[in-house]
């Protein structure tokens, strides 16, 4: 049998990129939704539960909330098949100050890929990682990704209890950080980085799928 052509390893290639960006999509949007309900940034009775992960996992029922986040998710996937993203952050901001008081970073680390010229960050209302190597030639299993996420989200929803309470009414804006050839939509436009002042940075856990690898940062800001 001859060995796999080049154009039969780049198929292969862009096939597995475009099932771990599916699985990584749908993260960020599980993410997204955690968050929300987990920080308060809307009521409680403005949510439902759905299984995923082997968990009760908490989304949005509020039809713009859920159109909003539909619509940065689809933006997202377009990207990620295409290994444009190098960073997705989740900002809440204080409506009565307009501090920013808690930001929650995922790295996305694409493996195999060189690093590229990126623009600023992209706020729906872009930087970029060192290149990474897969760390072994092992094959990874859906299942070993989903147990992998499934701690993550463990242990975001344990966090509550060392993240300080947010004052007041709060909002939310999403910022990526995508190459600067990235094609951008018109209601996409560049940002600051809304960095917190005076932060406290947690790291957890990580998950990876055969073609990325996903790092967790959150930021919050220390009482004054």
């Amino acid at each position: 049998m001859p060995p796999p052509s080049s154009s039969d390893k780049s198929k292969t290639h862009k096939l597995a990129l475009k099932g771990s960006s599916k699985t990584v999509v749908e993260f960020f949007d599980y993410a997204c939704n955690t968050i929300l309900f987990m920080r308060g940034v809307y009521p409680p009775e403005d949510f439902t539960t759905v299984k995923k992960y082997g968990l009760n996992m908490m989304t949005s029922c509020d039809d713009q909330v859920k159109a909003y986040i539909k619509k940065i998710m689809s933006q997202l996937s377009r990207w990620m098949q295409k290994a444009k993203i190098s960073k997705l952050v989740i900002v809440v901001t204080s409506k009565e100050t307009g501090e920013h008081v808690e930001r929650w970073q995922f790295d996305v680390n694409v493996f195999q890929e060189s690093s590229k010229q990126t623009r600023p960050p992209l706020s729906s209302e872009n930087e970029n990682s060192a290149p990474s190597q897969a760390p072994t030639d092992t094959t990874k299993t859906e299942e070993e990704t989903q147990r992998e996420i499934q701690a993550l989200f463990r242990q975001v929803t344990g966090s509550v209890t060392m993240l300080p309470m947010l004052d007041g009414n709060c909002t939310f804006n999403v910022l990526v950080y995508a190459d600067a050839d990235s094609e951008v939509p018109l209601e996409w436009g560049d940002s600051d980085a809304k960095e917190i002042k005076n932060a406290e940075n947690v790291k957890l856990r990580s998950f990876s799928t055969n073609s990325h690898r996903i790092d967790t940062v959150v930021s919050y800001r220390l009482a004054d």
